[in-house]
C-alpha cells in the first residue's frame, strides 16, 4: 500500500523537483527508502511516477544475481526514457551500488549518482545537484567502518502505522556465502539514545508498530565499549509510551542470548515472533558455510525458545545447493524442517557472489540439481505451513490491519502478534486499526478471518 504526501514542488532556479524512489530486496532497505523519500519531501520535492519523475532513487539489494539483474534491465528501460524525452536521471544506492555501480555508470549514462548504503547522509544534497553536474556523482564505502547516515526521521513511509529502525549498520561474522560484510561493511551498532529517540519520534507520528533491524541484531551493543546488549535496547523500546507492537530482525543462532527470551516473555508489547535463520541442517555444510553452530545445537536453541514462548512463530531461511552439497547434506536439510515444522521458510539455490569464499570453491552444484531440491524443500514446507496454519481455525485473535490483500475484492490484511498474515473483509478506512477476527480458512502462506466485536 502507497500513501500519497501532499508537499509543495522546489522553488527558484533547478530543474529537477521531481522524484521516484523504487526499493528492491530486504527491509533495510525499505526503511532507507522511507528516509531519502522523507529527506527530500523536507527539501521542497514532490513525489511522483516513474514516468513523470526526473530523478529516479534506485535502492538495491545484492544478496542473489537475480536481484542485481533485475535493477540492471530496469535501468536499461529509464536509458530509452532518457534518450526519448531527457529523463529520468537515475540515482542508484544501497548494496548493488556499492559492488558495481560504477560499472553501471559506464554502462548507462542514465546514472548520475552512485552511493554505497554507509554513504546515505550525502545522497539528498547530491541528488539536487546531478542535472547540472557534468560527471556522475560517486560516494563509494571504501571504509567498511566508516559512516556517514542520513539522520532523517522516517515520517513519510509507505506504510504509516508501521515503522522500521535500523539498529546495526554491517556484519561481523563473515559466512563464506554472504556478500553483506562486503557491501554493507563492518558490524557498528548505534547508541541506543539515538534509536529510542526515532522509535519515539515514529511513535508520536502515528506508528503503531516497529521494527528493530539489523543484519544481525543479536550483535548489537557487542562492537560497543560498555554499551547495552539487545536485550536491554528491546526492554527499553517496549516500554516506551504509546507502542503497541514490536519485532524485531535478524537473529544469528550464534549470538542469540537466552536474555532475549526473558524480555520477550514478560512483555507483551513484544511480537512473539523471531526469525532464526538455519541455512543448512548438515553439519558439514554448516562448517563450510562458517556459521559458527551445528544443527544439534540450532535444534536445542529452538527447543529453549519454544519452552519459554510456547505460542512463538518461528521462520527461517534455508540455501540449497550450496557448494559441494552432496544428497546425504539435502537430506539433513529436509530432515530438520521436517522436525522444526517452522511457520515459514525462506528458501534459495545457492548463488555465487564474487568475492566471498563460497564462489571460489570447487563442486559448484549444477542448476539444476539447485532446482530440483528447491523444488522439493518448497512443497515440503508448503505441506508443513498448511498443517501449522490449519490449527489456528477456530482461534481468535487481533490483527493490525495495513494494507489491501493481493487477491480478492473488498479484502484486506494485517498481521498477529506471531506474524500471521490473516485476511479479511474491509476497506481502506480499516487501515492501521487493530481488529479482533475469528479465523476460519487456512492455506500454506496466509489465514482468513471474520470479524469478531471483541475478544
Amino acid at each position: 500500500m502507497t500513501y500519497n504526501f501532499k508537499v509543495k514542488i522546489l522553488e527558484g532556479d533547478s530543474s529537477l523537483h521531481r522524484f521516484s524512489i523504487r526499493v528492491f530486496g530486504c527491509q533495510m532497505n525499505s526503511y532507507d527508502g522511507d528516509r531519502l523519500r522523507t529527506a527530500l519531501l523536507h527539501e521542497g520535492w514532490l513525489e511522483a511516477s516513474e514516468e513523470e519523475a526526473d530523478v529516479v532513487l534506485l535502492v538495491t539489494c545484492s544478496i542473489r544475481e537475480k536481484a542485481e539483474q533485475k535493477v540492471a534491465s530496469e535501468i536499461g528501460r529509464y536509458e530509452a526514457m532518457r534518450r526519448a524525452k531527457g529523463r529520468p536521471a537515475v540515482a542508484l544506492v544501497g548494496c548493488m551500488a556499492q559492488r558495481i555501480g560504477v560499472e553501471m555508470a559506464k554502462r548507462f549514462s542514465c546514472v548520475r549518482l552512485v552511493s554505497g548504503p554507509r554513504h546515505l547522509g550525502l545522497v539528498p544534497r547530491a541528488v539536487t545537484e546531478i542535472g547540472t553536474a557534468g560527471t556522475p556523482r560517486f560516494f563509494m564505502d571504501d571504509d567498511p567502518r566508516a559512516l556517514t547516515d542520513l539522520e532523517v526521521v522516517p515520517t513519510a513511509r509507505t506504510n504509516p502505522f508501521k515503522a522500521y529502525v535500523t539498529i546495526t549498520y554491517g556484519c561481523d561474522r563473515f559466512c563464506s556465502y554472504c556478500i553483506v560484510p562486503y557491501v554493507r561493511g563492518r558490524l557498528q551498532s548505534r547508541s541506543a539514545k539515538e534509536i529510542l529517540k526515532e522509535t519515539q519520534a515514529l511513535i508520536d507520528c502515528g506508528a503503531r508498530e516497529i521494527t528493530l533491524l539489523g543484519q544481525n541484531v543479536d550483535a548489537y551493543g557487542k562492537d560497543l565499549e560498555g554499551g547495552v546488549r539487545f536485550a536491554s535496547l528491546l526492554a527499553d523500546v517496549a516500554a516506551q509510551p504509546g507502542l503497541e507492537r514490536l519485532r524485531f530482525v535478524t537473529s544469528h543462532p550464534k549470538d542469540f542470548d537466552e536474555d532475549i527470551l526473558d524480555v520477550m516473555r514478560g512483555n507483551p508489547v513484544i511480537c512473539r515472533a523471531i526469525n532464526l535463520p538455519v541455512q543448512a541442517g548438515s553439519d558439514r555444510i554448516l562448517r563450510e558455510m562458517n556459521r559458527g553452530y551445528s544443527s544439534g545445537e540450532y535444534l536445542e536453541l529452538v527447543r529453549k525458545i519454544r519452552a519459554a514462548l510456547p505460542d512463538v512463530s518461528l521462520t527461517t531461511d534455508l540455501i540449497v545447493g550450496f557448494p559441494g552439497e552432496t544428497d546425504e547434506d539435502f537430506r539433513a536439510s529436509y530432515k530438520l524442517l521436517e522436525e522444526v515444522a517452522f511457520d515459514i521458510v525462506h528458501t534459495a539455490a545457492y548463488s555465487p557472489r564474487e568475492g566471498t569464499r563460497a564462489a571460489m570453491m570447487d563442486c559448484q552444484i549444477e542448476n539444476s540439481v539447485k532446482a530440483a531440491r528447491l523444488n522439493e524443500i518448497n512443497a515440503l514446507q508448503a505441506r508443513i505451513a498448511r498443517a501449522v496454519n490449519e490449527a489456528y481455525i477456530g482461534r481468535e485473535l487481533e490483527i493490525l490491519a495495513d494494507g489491501y490483500a493481493p487477491r480478492g475484492e473488498g479484502k484486506i490484511q494485517g498481521r498477529t502478534m506471531s506474524d500471521k498474515v490473516v485476511i479479511i473483509p474491509g476497506s481502506q478506512e480499516d487501515f492501521g486499526k487493530v481488529i479482533p477476527v475469528r479465523i476460519v480458512r487456512a492455506s500454506h502462506w496466509s489465514l482468513e478471518g471474520e470479524r469478531r466485536s471483541s475478544l
